[in-house]
C-alpha cells in the first residue's frame, strides 16, 4: 500500500488525538492474590494500586532469583542469600529516580542511591541459607550487599543501607 501525504498527516492527527487505543502490555503488573510485603511509589511508571506497585511473595518470586554467598555483621560466618536482584525489580516498575527511601516494619529508613543498583549486585532478600526469613530474623524482605565481592562494600555506609524488614520503597 502507498501512503500519500494525506493518508500520513491524517493517521498522525489521529494517534496526536489518542484516536487508536494502547495495546495491552504484556509487561503490567499483575494484582496480587497475596498478602501484600512490599510497596513501591514515587517515580515510577508501572502500577497495580492506584499510584503504587505493591508484591506479595509469589509475585517477588516470579521475577527471577538470585543468589551470592556473603559474611555480614549480623551472622556469624558466611550466608547465602537469595531473593530478586534489586535492578530487576526496580525496572520492573519502571523506576526512574536518583534515590530510594527503604522504610522497614520497624520505620527504620534508609536512602541508597540508585547508582547502588547498577553498580553491585544488590538483593532483595526472601531467603537466609535456603529458607524464607520470618520477621523475627530480618525478613520477609532484606536489602543485602555482596559484602565479600569488594572490600569498599564493608563499611558503614553499605551496612546502613541494607534494611531488613523492608516494607516500602519510595523512588525519587
Amino acid at each position: 500500500m502507498l501512503l500519500t501525504r494525506r493518508k500520513l498527516t491524517c493517521g498522525m492527527i489521529v494517534l496526536a488525538a489518542g484516536g487508536v487505543p494502547s495495546p495491552s502490555r504484556a509487561d503490567d503488573l499483575p494484582a496480587p492474590t497475596g498478602k501484600v510485603i512490599l510497596t513501591i511509589s514515587g517515580a515510577i511508571t508501572r502500577h497495580n494500586r492506584g499510584s503504587d506497585a505493591v508484591f506479595d511473595r509469589p509475585m517477588l518470586e516470579a521475577l527471577g532469583s538470585s543468589s551470592f554467598e556473603t559474611r555480614s555483621p549480623w551472622y556469624n560466618g558466611p550466608c547465602r542469600f537469595a531473593g530478586v536482584p534489586m535492578r530487576t525489580l526496580l525496572r520492573k516498575v519502571g523506576a526512574s529516580g536518583k534515590m530510594l527511601v527503604v522504610t522497614a516494619l520497624n520505620d527504620y529508613t534508609t536512602q541508597i542511591p540508585m547508582a547502588d543498583f547498577t553498580r553491585y549486585d544488590v538483593l532483595l532478600a526472601l531467603k537466609r541459607n535456603g529458607n524464607y526469613m520470618p520477621v523475627s530474623d530480618k525478613g520477609p524482605l532484606f536489602i543485602v550487599y555482596p559484602y565479600d565481592s569488594d572490600p569498599a562494600l564493608q563499611r558503614q555506609t553499605y551496612y546502613s543501607r541494607s534494611a531488613w524488614q523492608v516494607s516500602e520503597m519510595q523512588v525519587i
